[in-house]
Parts: structure tokens; sequence; C-alpha cells
């Protein structure tokens, strides 16, 4: 790509006036997503010491810190979220002959990798680590390039308004009608492209909100103890479940920012919402601490050893995204005591002791299906990617291995289930619990040879809300549990 030459006003005859160059933005613009934050969550995933460094860069200035991250942030710009609409009409302008300029805050390293990959700017002009690009300096770059009115200009914020106030017209990015009308005062607007609306739906599966089913956990303690019906203990027990539910959505969220990159190149995770730019990132980080904020008032409302259990949970996930995730056994080692915090806290929440037999089994249980969720993974993204892609820690040739434990720590889970049961241990009050754990044991092979025929593609507790073997287990297993109660 040439970045030498740059087409001045001067260039351009009266008669070839729609030849102006066209200055386009990246971040919101040209991509769906905002790259200094990508950067960010990039650098904190690979290199979280580094991040001592940034308050330094911030202090020498944003273009600093731009860089500091670029150079250290591994951002794979073949899955970035480019905006399909504005590509294709930058192709067609292209094939006019028209000069199209990329001009952005980003740092010059990632946006000169993007204008690689797309193949269609003459020039790149950005952030160099002295500069920071933006609002009023990029108008001042742009005119001292091209002249006052001697572009065109393709931006998606206010901070975009100085550089539309020097452009011939502007062209947009937004589905804001208070910034089309802004624009509008102070140039003629060519077209607006209006990306997609999130809906609730996005967010709501963002924080994923279909898995908070497994956060009844919290009210473990209750079935065990014969205490499910009492009116006051339950509604402490569901305050708990709506804080767990809160926390974990959070973790979701913040997992999601850690996993950008590596979600793209998923063959199903890139539908996430905030790996295929649906939701703006900045939502989330907003959404973020207001949900851990509403799960801990709600933790402190309950008793202070709760909140304790719910802030070693969220750590723990933090944990988890960070590093965790990525060492073989450790991670479905963490993922079961997430699960099995959560019967914990649940403890703490109703003031009703849990046994640490309940506690064991939980384990086991969980850690199985843990290890059922890796299993799955390596089955169908190997069917369809082959044989040597990897998934975290494990690969194609640990299956056997991966499945020969979790189906060990499943049985273990239904043992312990046998010899405890939640009834009082009298020979006519056995059978309930016998008969839900011959029914876990058949669920267990069940889900293994599911995730064996590559049936499961994602989280087996969501396979399991919408298989109908599962379901019948679920409504089963609860109401014998009930009825023993």
């Amino acid at each position: 790509m040439d970045r030498s030459p740059i087409l001045h006003t001067s260039a351009v005859g009266a008669g070839q006036a729609a030849q102006v160059p066209l200055v386009v933005d990246l971040d919101g613009s040209l991509l769906r997503t905002d790259t200094l934050v990508e950067s960010l969550f990039a650098v904190a995933r690979t290199h979280p010491l580094t991040l001592l460094k940034a308050p330094a860069w911030l202090a020498q200035g944003r273009a600093q810190l731009k860089q500091g991250l670029a150079e250290r942030a591994a951002i794979d710009v073949h899955t970035l979220p480019f905006d399909p609409e504005l590509v294709e009409h930058l192709r067609a302008q292209k094939r006019r002959g028209r000069h199209l300029i990329l001009a952005t805050g980003a740092d010059q390293k990632i946006a000169r990798a993007v204008a690689d990959e797309l193949g269609l700017f003459d020039a790149v002009l950005a952030s160099d680590g002295d500069v920071n690009l933006t609002a009023s300096r990029k108008r001042e770059r742009l005119v001292a390039e091209f002249g006052e009115r001697g572009f065109d200009y393709v931006g998606n914020s206010a901070r975009d308004l100085p550089v539309w106030a020097a452009a011939r017209r502007g062209l947009l990015v937004t589905r804001s009608p208070r910034l089309t009308q802004a624009a509008q005062r102070v140039t003629e607007v060519e077209r607006v492209f209006a990306p997609p609306q999130p809906g609730a739906a996005a967010y709501f599966g963002a924080m994923r909100m279909h898995h908070w089913l497994k956060n009844l956990l919290v009210l473990v303690p209750l079935l065990a103890a014969h205490r499910l019906y009492d009116v006051a203990l339950l509604f402490q027990g569901l305050v708990g479940v709506l804080s767990f539910c809160l926390a974990a959505s959070g973790v979701y969220l913040l997992n999601d920012l850690f996993d950008l990159t590596a979600d793209r190149r998923h063959p199903h995770k890139k539908e996430r919402a905030l790996a295929a730019g649906e939701i703006p990132l900045a939502h989330a980080l907003v959404l973020l601490p207001c949900l851990w904020l509403a799960a801990a008032a709600l933790g402190l409302w309950l008793k202070p050893p709760f909140l304790a259990a719910l802030g070693v949970y969220a750590g723990l996930m933090l944990a988890y995204s960070m590093r965790l995730k990525d060492i073989a056994f450790v991670d479905v080692l963490v993922l079961s005591m997430g699960y099995t915090l959560r019967i914990f806290a649940g403890s703490l929440a109703v003031g009703v002791g849990v046994s640490a037999w309940v506690l064991g089994c939980g384990a086991a249980l969980f850690c199985g299906l843990a290890l059922l969720k890796r299993y799955a993974e390596i089955i169908t993204l190997t069917s369809g990617l082959g044989p040597e892609v990897s998934v975290r820690a494990y690969r194609r040739s640990d299956a056997a291995l991966i499945a020969g434990v979790g189906m060990g720590a499943g049985c273990i889970a239904v043992a312990m289930l046998a010899l405890q049961p939640i009834v009082e241990p009298s020979d006519h009050a056995r059978w309930p619990v016998w008969l839900v754990s011959a029914l876990l044991l058949f669920w267990t092979g069940h889900m293994w040879l599911m995730a064996h025929r590559g049936n499961i593609h994602g989280d087996p507790v969501v396979y399991a809300l919408r298989d109908r073997i599962s379901r019948i287990f679920g409504v089963s297993t609860v109401a014998i549990l009930l009825y023993a109660t």
C-alpha cells in the first residue's frame, strides 16, 4: 500500500468535485469496536504486569498510551468486526478512482494493519505516540493536507463535529438523530449509515441470562436441611440467587472483553454480541461495574460473610479469565470451585449449615461437567477445523483422557449422593435419593454420549435446557427431591 502521496485539493479540478478525497474514521465508523479498549484488554490478558506502566504512559499523553498498548496487544485485524455497508461503499468509491484516506485517533500500528487488511486506502493518518489525532487535531491535520472543504469525512460521534465543520460533505455512521442534526448544522450530510440497533436480547445474551438457572445452587443448603418451604429463609436464599446472577453476568462480560480475539476465531463464539460488534464495548464497560455494585449491595443486605464469599467468587473468576483457563485441569478445578462456592455462599446467606459431604458431591459433579464442556469443544472444533486445532490447553489427543477423568468424576458424585441421603437416613427414606442417584448416573452417561456424537456445541447446561431427555431428568429429579423434603 502506497502511503506517501496524499491527494491535495489543488490536484482536484472544479469539474471533479466528486473526486475529492474521502477520509474515513476507524473506531466506531469503519470498525464496530474500539481498538483502544481492545488493546487494553488484550494486554491485560497476555501481559498483565505491563498495565503497571499505563499510568506513566497516560501522563505523557493519550497518544503515548495508545502506542504503548498497541505495541504489546495481540489484535487480529483479520477478525475485526467491520461495518459491511460502509466497506461496500468504500469499495464502490475506490472502483470509481476516488482516493481514500484512513484518518484515526487509533495508533498507527493498528491503523496500518487495518488498511493493509482492506487494501483500499491510499494513505493512513493516525496517532503516532506524540500526537493524538482526534477532534480538533484531526481537523487541523486534514485542513493542512487538503484545505478547507477539500475533503469528505466519515465519522460516528460528537468528537467528529470539528472535522465535519471543515469538510465539504459529511457521512455519518450513527443511529442518533441528534448527532445527525448537529452534523447538518456544520456541513452537508451526504449519507447516514445506520448500524444495527442492539436490542434487549443482545444485552441479555451478553449477560448470559440463560445461565442464571445455575445460580439456584444457592438454595441447595435449604433443600438439604428440609427447609425449602420456610418462606423467610427462602426469600433470603432467592436474594442470594439474584446477587450471584448479577455477579456472574458481570464475570461473563469481563470474560468476553478478555476473549474478543479468541472468540472471533471460534466458529460459534464469534456470534457473541461483543465479539461481533453488536454491542459497543463502552456499554459493556458501563454495565459491568453496575452489575457488580448491585450484586454487592444485595450481598451486603444479606450478611457480610455472604458478601465475602461473593468477593472470593468474583476474584476467582477474574483469575480464571486472565490466566487460569489456559492451564490444563486447573481450569476445570476453578470452574468446579466456582459452582461449589455458590452452595457454600447459600449456606452463609440463609444461616443453614451444609455438610462437607454435600460440598464434595457438588465439587465432583461440577468438575465432571466442566470436563464435559472441554471434551465437547474438542470434538466439535476438531471435526470442523481439523485435528490440529487446540482448545485452550487441550489437544485432540487429550480427548480420551478428558472423557475418562470426567466420567469418573461424575460417577464419584453419584456414589457420594447415594451414600449420603438428603432425607433422614432411615431404611424407608433412602429410596428417593437412590432413585435420584440412578437418574443422575443415566443423565451423566447421556450427556457424555451427546458430547461424543458432537451434539453439544457450548455449555452443557444450556444444551440440557433444550434437550428433551435432560428436561425430563430435571423435572423428575426436582419432583423427587421436593417430595423427599
